[in-house]
């Protein structure tokens, strides 16, 4: 499989200079350069085949020209000792839930196998690389358990001050660890201001081989694709009618993800949204991406710090745009429809739903009047109900229990190292690695 990116389609690059120099110069994020038809490993997966096989086989089918059947397979078992889990609520309902990694947040997946690929990846070309995030405490947590054990890979990450958890000691570099992490006196908006000063110096980022682990990476948004047909594997045959996937946007990696899935031939009818204010419906109930307002020529480039994956959205309709309106459904929800939803996943499934699943599921119920009685929906439900328990104690009473690694995750951590303040501070840092 070949990339380019949204602006610039002479780009060309394989999967693994993708992943290890996730953005293109010319400000833009790599997409897919063609689609892959991926239907006999698709219709071949049953309830038997686990997550890890389907990432494996899905991994070889797309990457082959790159990586052998025997290491594709080996990165997917060593990123997914854990899995999503499908329930099914109601004939036509279903619950797909990301919050099994060890950190109950849905990131795991993605940081997992992005950690695994990198990882693989150095073991032939040599040499280390360098992650280099933001986080407010959730990707810190998921990376530590990710990148223990790893010998060719470090990250550091800038925090606003306070905000370290989930880290432990043996995580530091200093400590023969694997994260380097800073705190900067300020905000978060000024924590992504300072990385992204440092992703303007496109030499220093090539020469200290420097990447992300959020979306901006397609090595980490890839690994969501495969969500739609782990889910597609568990009810196929239960479900003979059409499927739609319903989900609170995000950064909308998981929606270019699910499109990604489709264009690998997988069957579904669309995403059920909630609206957002970039990405909503006009008076016929039809999308509207308010970014595709302004020409690609004319935009700030991507930033690599903080990415939106909007562009990837208008990328995958580039040649059609009016197909958008028959994949997208975005839905204006309140804050009344949202609590009703929760309260009705809890007491018609028994669901303890945080705010982004209940909104998803509060679109799910706005479509009732014209979706088909017969479609199937899956509600995707991201991360673990304690780490959304105070919406979940207002709406419905009850206080969901906290695993052990969640609360290991939420563990204030006091790095009881200067803070910094200056970009310069930080490039000294990575060179410091």
């Amino acid at each position: 499989m070949r990339f380019t990116s949204t602006r610039d389609r002479s780009v060309d690059v394989g999967f693994a200079d993708a992943v290890l120099n996730c953005i293109p110069e010319d400000g833009g994020l790599y997409v897919p350069y063609k689609t892959e038809d991926l239907r006999r490993w698709l219709m071949y997966m049953d309830e038997s085949t686990s997550f890890s096989s389907i990432a494996g086989s899905l991994t070889s089918a797309l990457i082959k020209d790159e990586f052998s059947p025997i290491i594709c397979e080996t990165i997917a078992t060593r990123a997914f000792p854990f899995s999503p889990i499908i329930k099914q609520l109601d004939k036509n309902l279903f619950l797909m839930d990301l919050s099994t990694g060890p950190t109950g947040n849905h990131r795991d997946f993605g940081i997992s196998y992005l950690a695994a690929t990198i990882e693989t990846i150095k073991q032939y070309r040599g040499g280390t690389s360098i992650i280099l995030d933001v986080t407010t405490g959730e990707m810190g947590a998921c990376l530590a358990q990710a990148l223990r054990g790893k010998k060719h890979i470090k990250a550091v990450l800038v925090y606003p001050k306070g905000a370290l958890r989930g880290l432990e000691e043996k995580d530091l570099i200093w400590n023969g660890g694997n994260i380097y992490p800073v705190e900067l006196d300020g905000s978060i908006q000024e924590c992504h201001a300072m990385v992204s000063k440092v992703f303007e110096d496109h030499e220093f980022i090539r020469a200290k081989e420097i990447n992300v682990a959020n979306t901006a990476n397609i090595g980490r948004l890839l690994p969501q694709a495969f969500f739609y047909p782990f889910a597609f594997s568990r009810i196929k045959s239960t479900v003979h009618s059409e499927i739609n996937y319903a989900l609170a946007c995000g950064n909308y990696s998981n929606v270019v993800a699910g499109l990604y899935a489709w264009q690998f031939a997988l069957p579904l009818n669309g995403f059920i949204i909630p609206s957002t204010d970039a990405l909503g419906m006009d008076a016929l109930g039809c999308p509207i991406l308010l970014d595709s307002i302004v020409p690609l020529e004319e935009r700030e480039q991507c930033n690599p710090s903080n990415p939106s994956n909007l562009e990837r959205l208008e990328d995958v309709f580039r040649t059609n745009e009016l197909m958008m309106r028959h994949f997208i459904y975005p839905r204006t929800v309140n804050d009344q429809e949202v609590t009703q939803a929760a309260k009705e996943l809890f007491s018609k499934y028994g669901v303890l739903a945080d705010k982004h699943t209940s909104k998803a599921y509060a679109a799910v119920m706005s479509r009732r009047s014209i979706c088909s009685d017969e479609s199937a929906v899956v509600l995707i439900n991201r991360d673990h109900p304690s780490l959304g328990q105070d919406f979940i104690r207002h709406t419905v009473g009850e206080v969901p229990e906290m695993p052990a690694g969640v609360k290991k995750s939420l563990q204030k951590f006091d790095l009881n190292k200067p803070v910094i303040n200056s970009p310069d501070q930080l490039f000294s840092i990575i060179c410091s690695i």
